[in-house]
């Protein structure tokens, strides 16, 4: 599978790549937090691989610009900083995943595999049609619209009744 692995030290990244290649794995480094979101952003991977220290832009603000940017791509960080309060802050930073430096190669490739095995999370259109009917129950600032339907018939679509907007 096709990873990304941002890492600035040199003999670091370059063991890791040399394990997940021997994985089988297709590996894309870069050594800063700016070009990992230009990668995340332009080519399809299956996991990125984050350090928390990296230059200019470091790891966490890195992933949350790419979280912002809509890409959801399971990431796990991959770092020295290991205190709970680092650990709670990547993960709520959109990491799916923490795993503290020193670590054991069979345990980051499991983590990796787990990681890829997660279903893929799909934009669906959230309009349900029904011959004339349909409705778009996606809120849009909060509200929700239906075309050609009794407001009646929003408490049944699970759309709370205050919040429905008809539109004729």
């Amino acid at each position: 599978m096709k990873l990304l692995l941002l890492e600035d030290d040199s003999r670091t990244r370059e063991d890791l790549e040399r394990v997940l290649s021997s994985a089988g794995h297709v590996v894309d480094t870069c050594t800063t937090g700016q070009d990992a979101i230009f990668l995340a952003s332009s080519s399809g991977y299956a996991v990125l691989i984050l350090d928390r220290m990296v230059p200019g832009i470091s790891g966490l603000p890195a992933l949350k610009a790419i979280r912002a940017a809509g890409i959801r791509t399971p990431a796990l960080f991959l770092t020295a900083m290991n205190g709970i309060e680092d650990r709670v802050e990547g993960l709520e930073a959109g990491a799916d995943d923490y795993l503290a430096k020193p670590f054991a190669a069979t345990e980051l490739l499991a983590r990796i595999n787990a990681l890829a095995r997660r279903p893929p999370i799909l934009d669906v259109a959230a309009t349900i049609t029904a011959f004339d009917l349909s409705a778009d129950t996606t809120p849009v600032s909060g509200r929700y619209t239906i075309e050609n339907i009794d407001a009646r018939l929003a408490s049944w679509l699970g759309c709370p009744r205050e919040d429905v907007f008809i539109r004729d």
